[in-house]
């Protein structure tokens, strides 16, 4: 099982992620805030701005301070370093 470090020493299976998303746009703001009714969010900016927003495939949601750009990158496993040829 890979976990995904989503900041602040937070971690999320990677097997069980779908989507990674802007939470500015109102359909996924809307999203949000259904999971949050039916206690189905998870709350990980320790207070700071949402930056991205984690589907799972249990009906989950995952709000983070990272950017989607950065969490690709963990899920990729490449931090954004390239690879020498």
């Amino acid at each position: 099982m890979k976990l995904i470090d989503i900041g602040f020493g937070n971690l999320v299976s990677a097997g069980r992620l779908i989507a990674v998303v802007s939470p500015d746009s109102a359909p996924i703001k809307r999203m949000v805030q259904e999971a949050r009714e039916r206690g189905q969010l998870v709350d990980a900016t320790y207070g700071r701005r949402t930056q991205a927003v984690l589907i799972l495939d249990n009906d989950h949601l995952v709000l983070s301070a990272l950017t989607p750009e950065v969490i690709s990158e963990r899920v990729s496993g490449t931090d954004g370093k390239e690879e020498p040829c």
